[in-house]
């Protein structure tokens, strides 16, 4: 049972804190012969979604950058973590116009595909950007995996995440749920099948 695990760092620095939390589940997935694939995202020219629709045609967004070349290998993953470094209480803004696309434009179904969200920062801001991120995985019908706490690693200047033992130890609880789960998930989804998905309606308040 080949399993794969999409993570994607939010963070401008591909060798700092948010790296080093990543690098501590890739531990867990290695030990468990589960690939990972890291798609850095913080130090990227992106731009945010223009809401023109054209990936409703295309199935693909119509600006053909990092969006585009990672829609097939999150289509392919099991399993999605998102981590980013906390600015002012919130995610990376880069990471964010690349997740608001990235869910929008890919059309495939990423019901059951299990999601988790890392936030890094100095201090204050990790549980909203934890609570941020989680949105995109809710909206999608992806389960969200948690630890032993909001999941979250402290540290300024690069290398100080390092220093942060109960942070290191949640993202190894954390990437060891999410085996649990993507490995249950799969049993289920080869007995019974995904749910059924009712056609969806929308409902609009401007009438």
């Amino acid at each position: 049972m080949a399993m794969k695990v999409l993570m994607i760092n939010g963070s401008p620095h591909p060798n700092g804190n948010t790296a080093t939390a990543l690098n501590e589940m890739v531990k867990i997935f290695n030990a468990h012969d589960i690939a990972t694939e890291i798609v850095t995202v913080g130090n990227q020219n992106l731009r945010g979604c223009i809401a023109c629709r054209a990936c409703t045609k295309t199935g693909k967004c119509v600006f053909d950058d990092l969006v585009n070349a990672t829609a097939p290998q999150f289509e392919q993953a099991d399993a999605v973590v998102v981590a980013s470094p906390v600015y002012y209480a919130s995610a990376n803004g880069t990471l964010i116009s690349f997740l608001d696309r990235l869910f929008f434009s890919a059309k495939f179904d990423k019901t059951m595909k299990v999601g988790a969200s890392i936030a890094v920062g100095r201090r204050g801001g990790l549980t909203a950007t934890y609570d941020e991120l989680n949105k995109y995985f809710a909206i999608a019908g992806m389960p969200i995996a948690s630890g032993q706490y909001w999941n979250g690693v402290h540290g300024r200047e690069i290398g100080e995440a390092s220093q942060d033992a109960e942070g290191l130890q949640q993202m190894r609880t954390l990437a060891n749920n999410m085996v649990f789960l993507m490995k249950s998930i799969a049993l289920g989804k080869e007995r019974y099948g995904l749910p059924v998905r009712e056609t969806p309606t929308f409902t609009n308040f401007v009438r």
